[in-house]
């Protein structure tokens, strides 16, 4: 693995979850409105699979999309800015934390109908196969959405017309807050593959050298139009399922997951051989890069209703 990739991958995991961590502060403190969804402990999956992919190849996120976005080269100021619902935002003030846009980097939006994303990108395939170009669609989902019949309907048609196509199951163990083994009578969905008749690889998602290697081979597989893969990456969220619900996990299980050597971070950091000035100098940069987004975004005037109004009027 080059060296610098690692090092890539190691910011945008830290930026990931700093970034986070600092909404989760703005949101205790009532600067940021609505439910949240954060991907703490997540980042490895994200950060795994945007490495594999092109700026013109087109990811479609969830309702849990900060980590898809900043992986895929959000820009922090409009991210922020996003979430308290200011003009500059990436959707304008408008979308908020579950419906972030930025086309410019290939990032086609989070959604809050749970598996929505499935099919979406479906089309995004569908375009690039038909037009002749070698772009690729991804899509992210949880655990939960795999049980919704958008699943079955999306790998279903990707397969038999061939499409470049990657579906990425982030199955952090919980649909909301529905254990994952309360819902599912196998210990893995990868291998639903096997009845569309492409590949079903299960990896430990927060191993993000283990995910890049993964989504590699299936973006690979896709470019030669030889068809989509289903990639499930085992994690696990530490943060409750989202903002206004309370949660009610086993003491002992987040304390299991929550071991440094199961942390994404660290496990890059020694994986990768990341020494400590290296380190450092990526905690100091992008803690600058947080403050300097926060600030943009409170200078930020909020959207004009009169305004939207006169612009989508032949809407």
């Amino acid at each position: 693995m080059e060296p610098d990739l690692v090092i890539q991958m190691y910011r945008s995991m830290l930026t990931i979850r700093l970034f986070e961590e600092k909404v989760k502060q703005l949101y205790q403190a009532g600067e940021i409105a609505g439910a949240i969804h954060l991907s703490i402990g997540q980042e490895a999956v994200a950060v795994g699979v945007c490495s594999a992919l092109r700026l013109d190849d087109a990811v479609f996120s969830t309702h849990r999309g900060h980590g898809h976005l900043i992986a895929k080269g959000g820009h922090l100021p409009e991210m922020v800015a996003e979430l308290m619902g200011r003009q500059t935002g990436c959707s304008r003030g408008c979308g908020g934390s579950m419906h972030m846009f930025e086309s410019r980097v290939g990032f086609m939006g989070g959604n809050g109908i749970v598996g929505g994303g499935l099919t979406l990108a479906l089309g995004a395939a569908f375009a690039a196969q038909y037009r002749g170009r070698d772009g690729i669609a991804v899509a992210f989902f949880g655990d939960g959405a795999a049980q919704q019949g958008t699943f079955h309907e999306a790998l279903n048609l990707a397969a038999l017309w061939k499409l470049p196509y990657l579906a990425v199951c982030e199955n952090n163990q919980y649909a909301a807050t529905t254990p994952f083994v309360a819902a599912v009578p196998t210990a893995d969905i990868a291998p639903r593959a096997a009845g569309y008749g492409i590949p079903g690889i299960v990896v430990d998602g927060n191993d993000c050298l283990a995910v890049y290697r993964a989504a590699t081979a299936a973006v690979e597989r896709a470019r030669a139009g030889d068809g989509p893969t289903l990639l499930e990456c085992k994690t696990y969220r530490v943060e409750p399922h989202c903002g206004i619900i309370a949660d009610k996990r086993p003491k002992e299980e987040l304390e299991r997951w929550g071991r440094p050597d199961r942390d994404p971070l660290e496990h890059l950091r020694r994986g990768g051989g990341l020494s400590d000035a290296v380190i450092s100098a990526a905690w100091h940069d992008v803690e600058a890069q947080l403050e300097t987004a926060v600030t943009f975004a409170r200078g930020s005037p909020y959207p004009d209703p009169a305004a939207f109004l006169r612009e989508h009027a032949n809407i």
